[in-house]
This record gives C-alpha cells, structure tokens and sequence, in this order.
C-alpha cells in the first residue's frame, strides 16, 4: 500500500509538473479591454515635457489641461473612459508633475509663458485640431491657446475654470488682493499658505458628497512633487503672476462670444474657490452651452469621472467636423 500511494503521489507531482509547463494563452480580448495609457516625454524648449496619452491616433482629439496644485495625473480615471474613442493627450506644464522644473531665474513662470510651451508641445507631437478641457489653471492655459488658434479648437469643455471675477470665493481673490498689490516676503504668506499640505488636501475634499470616492493618493501625490526643493518659489509666482489673468476676463469673455466655439461645462457645484456664477458665464457667453452640475468639489473627477466623460462622450459625438473659426 505504500508503494501504491508513493506511485500516486509522483504521478501527480508529474502531471502537476507538465501542466505547469504547458503555456495558458489568454485571449488578447480579456485582458485589453481597457484602453492602455502611455507615457512619453516631448522636448519643448530644452525642458522635457511630460504626457499621457491613450486612445487611436487617428481619432479626435481631447487635450486635457490640468489645474493647480495637481497634474495630469488628476486625469487617470477620465483618460481610459475616454480613449475608446478619442485620442487623448494630458501633458504638464513646467513646474508640475513630471516636466523640468527650472528655477524661477531661468524660465518665467507665467500663464503666457505657459501656454506658449503647450501650444509648441502640440507642434512636437502633432497635434493641429483638439476639443480643450481646462479645469482651474488649464482656463488661462487653454483661453490663450484657444485665441492664439481658434481654427484648431473644435470644442470646449470647461470644468471649475473661471473667466469672470464673480466666478471667484470672495474671500480668497480678496485675499490674495494685497499681495497682487504689493508683492513684500510678508504678504505673499498667503500664496505660501495655498499649497500647504492641509490646503492641498482642502482643495480635495471640501464639498465633496461622495467621500467614499475620493482616493487619498491625489492630493499626496499632488504635495510629494510640490515640497521638492524649489518647487514653492514656482508656486509662489504663478499665483502671483494669476492677476493679469484677471486683468484679461474681458477681453476673453468677448473671445468667447464672438467665437462661439461649442462648449460644455462639467461644474463641482461646492468647489470652495470658485463659485456658480463662474459656472452661469459659460451660457451667457454662448447660449448654445451645455451644463451639467455636481455635487462635487473642484476637483470634480475625483468622485464624479463616469458622470463627467458619459456627458464628454455625448458632447464630442455631437461635435462638427470642422473646427471652430
């Protein structure tokens, strides 16, 4: 008998062994369904620019311009909801996420300066017509890039960006106000104090309904990148440099009336920075706007990315061929 179960026992271990060595082939199908996001660097003015992308090449495009204090990295659950059928490119400007981030005295950190670097971004890789997503800091980005080629924009789509003061919290414009004013170490504190780990973590959460779907690793992530050496001094001057945004509202509002580019505005409604009424500017401007509001905070794709691209989708399938002009 104990021979017998010996026997047994190796004729198992064998068959074991054999199996083992057989390759299992997976259906490709099973295991690419979902679209596969890459990572690529583009060289923009000696700096290296950063960028995920996804989705057929020869599909439209969707340009995702990210806000402040995150990346394109505040992307990730959109980028794959989308790419079935566009071609999606989320790069970061200089100073954010994984581009170069030079010293202040060796690159200016400014919107236009900004908004130049993407617009030659889209020249490295290729890209001549897009629909434009901006949320927070991607308004000024993608408003300079929209105005700079209206005929390669063939959408908007606005998410916690503002165009009008009355689109701010009264309370932080009047409170970055005096430092705009006179700019001394003393009162640019306030800047400082915007990108604390507690005020990072703030802009996450505040307002947000569906708490349970808000992934801690954003806003760490988000400081990690910002408390490298340095990398405040950035922070410090494009918040300082945001005046002369404002400064251009009405020359932008006017853009986007008379151009009329097709819009939809994907809108936290408890954002703590930036209210309704900078929603509401949207359809003013151009009537045909589509809106759609959340009970979310500012950054909306943190707890609402199916509702927000199921509305994209809608919005792009309905988009005309030609571009805007």
């Amino acid at each position: 008998m104990k021979k017998i179960a010996l026997a047994a026992i190796a004729t198992a271990l064998l068959t074991t062994a054999s199996f083992a060595k057989t390759p299992v082939h997976v259906p490709a199908t099973a295991v690419t369904a979902a679209p596969v996001v890459t990572y690529h660097v583009a060289k923009v003015r000696g700096l290296d620019i950063f960028y995920r992308e996804a989705g057929p090449v020869t599909a439209p495009t969707v340009l995702l311009l990210h806000g402040f204090p995150s990346s394109s990295h505040m992307f990730r659950d959109l980028i794959p909801l989308l790419a079935k059928k566009y071609h999606v490119i989320a790069p970061d400007y200089p100073g954010f996420g994984h581009s170069s981030a030079p010293a202040p005295e060796a690159f200016s950190y400014d919107f236009p300066t900004l908004a130049n670097v993407i617009d030659e971004f889209t020249g490295t890789i290729g890209l001549n017509r897009y629909v434009l997503y901006m949320q927070d800091y991607g308004g000024p980005v993608g408003i300079r890039l929209a105005m700079m080629h209206p005929e390669r924009v063939r959408g908007l789509v606005v998410q916690n960006a503002v165009a009008n003061v009355e689109g701010w919290n009264p309370q932080i414009v009047g409170g970055f106000a005096p430092a705009w004013k006179n700019r001394t170490a003393e009162s640019e504190k306030v800047f400082r104090g915007a990108f604390t780990a507690e005020a990072t973590k703030f802009q996450y959460v505040e307002g947000v309904s569906r708490t349970d779907r808000i992934n801690p690793d954003a806003w760490v992530f988000d400081q990690s990148l910002i408390d490298r050496p340095g990398n405040d001094r950035i922070q410090v001057e494009l918040l300082y440099q945001y005046q002369h945004n404002v400064e251009l509202y009405p020359q932008w509002q006017a853009f986007l009336k008379a151009k009329q580019i097709p819009t939809l505005v994907v809108w936290g409604d408890n954002d703590p920075i930036f209210t309704t009424k900078g929603r509401d500017l949207f359809k003013t401007l151009v009537p045909s706007t589509e809106v759609h509001s959340y009970p979310a905070g500012h950054f909306a794709l943190e707890s609402h990315a199916p509702e927000i691209a199921t509305a994209m989708l809608t919005f792009l399938g309905r988009l005309p061929s030609r571009p805007a002009r």
